[in-house]
């Protein structure tokens, strides 16, 4: 699966004021809950706190990636926001986090969650990727990086 089959332009946010981790979760559960009929932001928001409960999502380096397999979803979306500060996400690097991609897939879908979540953390390991996602201003050309990224793996 590609990013760009799971992540619109209007599931994006960039240059976002947010303060703390159940501020940033609440932002992407209403970002996700605008795409499905059947599922609530409040559903949303619950599975992806119970998830985080378990441990952090941050990866370290400014990046998190919040996310849950959710009941009576059926399908898989993503969204996508840049803090305009860092917060803290309880990162093991102990790092404020400014980029975050939130990722709510179907709960029987469990080697497709993997499987992107893997794509996910490869994508936001790669130093310059980070960089220039943080350095371009425009949230269309945040969209389009994310959307174009390939691995640079054999």
């Amino acid at each position: 699966m590609q990013i760009s089959d799971i992540l619109t332009p209007e599931r994006m946010l960039c240059h976002v004021e947010a303060s703390s981790k159940k501020r940033i979760l609440e932002y992407f559960s209403k970002l996700l809950a605008t795409e499905t009929g059947e599922l609530t932001s409040h559903a949303i928001f619950d599975s992806l706190l119970v998830r985080e409960r378990l441990g952090s999502t941050a990866l370290g380096k400014g990046v998190a990636i919040p996310h849950a397999r959710v009941e009576q979803c059926n399908v898989t979306l993503a969204a996508f926001l840049q803090l305009e500060k860092g917060i803290d996400f309880d990162s093991i690097d102990k790092q404020p986090v400014d980029l975050l991609f939130a990722l709510m897939v179907p709960e029987q879908s469990t080697q497709e969650h993997l499987e992107i979540l893997a794509q996910l953390a490869e994508m936001f390991s790669d130093d310059n990727f980070r960089e220039k996602l943080r350095c371009t201003s425009d949230c269309d050309e945040k969209y389009h990086l994310l959307t174009h990224w390939q691995t640079t793996s054999l």
